[in-house]
């Protein structure tokens, strides 16, 4: 991972038009193509971030991080007036996150009942292996296509781009061609829910006491 405290302008351009006026700022890097760009205040959240898999182009006072959305680019560009500190670290080898609590007691009742993400669907293999990390769920549906499925306790923006990152690297896979993917969680942001129908992701919200049965489901009233 590399850290660099520098004075720069960042200039954003791609889905939408964003500048962060010079300043003195945080650009973390790691190995696996991302890039953020932190401010002292703010909390934890970077001021602007781009996700992998990126290009990373670097020359005397500019770094451009260029990412493929579809169609177009995204593109940041990092203009560096004066660099206060650049240091990199070895972070080793990461071990593999383990999901704890809901997050695993959904995806072991899912595996169960992988019908409560879809009709018709039917497991696969739990843990689905990719280069990047695991899907959670590997199903085919009635027509006995591959579906992915992802499985967060609150889905956000970032579990979207996750699964999106997952659904990249399985249509390369020999033998499995076309992929969609399903993003099923206890709580789906309004945000995530926008972003995700956008690129053909579909949202399930699920409860774990009727996936365990322990209470029906809610019945929905239709007015004639």
């Amino acid at each position: 991972m590399r850290l660099i405290v520098a004075r720069c302008e960042v200039v954003y351009t791609g889905r939408l038009n964003a500048v962060l006026p010079e300043a003195l700022r945080l650009l973390m890097v790691k190995d696996d193509g991302s890039v953020m760009v932190h401010a002292d205040s703010g909390g934890f959240k970077p001021q602007n971030w781009m996700t992998p898999p990126t290009v990373i182009e670097e020359e005397p006072g500019r770094i451009v991080v260029r990412k493929r959305a579809g169609a177009s680019e995204d593109r940041l560009e990092i203009n560096i007036a004066d660099v206060v500190s650049d240091v990199s670290h070895d972070m080793g080898e990461a071990a593999a996150l383990e999901k704890e609590g809901v997050e695993r007691q959904l995806q072991e009742l899912l595996a169960d009942r992988p019908q409560a993400c879809g009709e018709g669907l039917r497991l696969l293999r739990r843990e689905w292996p990719t280069d990047i990390g695991p899907v959670d769920l590997m199903c085919r549906d009635d027509t006995d296509a591959f579906v992915a499925v992802e499985i967060k306790r609150v889905a956000t923006i970032d579990a979207v781009e996750q699964l999106t990152r997952y659904l990249e690297r399985i249509c390369t896979e020999p033998g499995l061609g076309a992929c969609r993917g399903i993003l099923a969680a206890q709580v789906i942001k309004p945000q995530a829910r926008v972003l995700a129908e956008s690129r053909g992701i579909a949202c399930v919200t699920v409860d774990p006491t009727v996936l365990r049965g322990d209470r029906e489901p809610d019945l929905t009233l239709f007015a004639g």
